[in-house]
């Protein structure tokens, strides 16, 4: 089980880059930001690419990640830039993870002035994942798509994978379709009372989709989102090890945790918190 970590970038830099450089040196294989405005009302939330820039610039080894980006406020053409700028500096560290986002203000769901529908919130995902595919693996990139065009632009050159990889947050068949076809991993984020049912019956609709479409399951990274749900994830050091060997059991490959934030409900013992890192090492 491959361990992540989720950061707040609500802090002055000093101390975010300090709090980069010991997730680091936990061993984290991945630290990830939310890709918000002002998540869940909270200013200032700093800018997510930004904050992947400077995390690349103070780190080596860990990788980095959006959890979620979405189309919610960002175009194909200035995000693909800014994939490859992050790619470039942090030399091939950066995986995007992507989704369609929420519906709500507090998730960035109506900033453009528009309510979509729920059939217009996944046209427009797959669109955008669609164009940012091209963008970062075309030269002289044209597209002209319901919601996003572009003519004759050129980003991927210089790009230090061939393209980032894209984990796909989709829940539903129409999202593990576009994950099967366009996903290099897929990322869970279950709610309501049983997530780990949930989780099991959206792998098992995931492995058929995939099987359906040429795709190899068991090589697809499975990133389990943590931290919303009732499981005592950070609990205990046990805690963490029965959970974490049921969704493995599942076959989940990688399960993200949260930093601890005080005040919050993802406040947690920090010396819990760094034993249950040491698993990443």
């Amino acid at each position: 089980m491959n361990l992540h970590v989720v950061l707040w970038p609500i802090h002055d830099w000093p101390d975010m880059a300090a709090t980069w450089r010991r997730a680091e040196e936990l061993g984290f294989a991945g630290g990830w930001v939310y890709d918000h405005l002002a998540w869940r009302g909270h200013t200032p939330w700093d800018d997510a690419y930004a904050s992947l820039a400077a995390a690349a610039a103070v780190t080596s080894r860990i990788r980095l990640g959006t959890l979620v980006t979405t189309p919610n406020f960002r175009t194909p053409i200035p995000t693909a830039s800014a994939i490859r700028t992050i790619d470039r500096i942090s030399g091939g560290r950066l995986t995007l993870g992507i989704g369609a986002g929420g519906n709500t203000h507090t998730s960035d769901g109506d900033v453009l002035d528009h309510d979509w529908t729920p059939r217009q919130r996944a046209d427009r995902f797959e669109e955008w994942v669609t164009q940012l595919d091209v963008l970062l693996t075309g030269a002289n990139v044209s597209a002209s798509g319901e919601y996003w065009s572009a003519r004759e632009v050129t980003i991927a050159p210089g790009l230090v994978q061939q393209r980032p990889p894209f984990w796909i947050a989709g829940n539903g068949p129409r999202g593990m379709r576009l994950a099967a076809r366009l996903g290099d991993g897929w990322v869970a984020n279950p709610g309501g009372d049983s997530p780990a049912e949930t989780t099991r019956q959206h792998l098992e609709q995931l492995q058929q989709i995939c099987a359906e479409a040429g795709r190899d399951f068991a090589a697809m990274p499975k990133l389990l989102l943590t931290g919303f749900t009732d499981e005592p994830w950070l609990a205990s050091e046990a805690s963490y090890d029965d959970l974490a060997g049921r969704y493995a059991e599942l076959g989940i490959t990688d399960v993200a945790i949260h930093w601890p934030r005080p005040g919050s409900e993802w406040d947690a013992d920090q010396a819990t918190f760094e034993a249950i890192a040491a698993r990443a090492g």
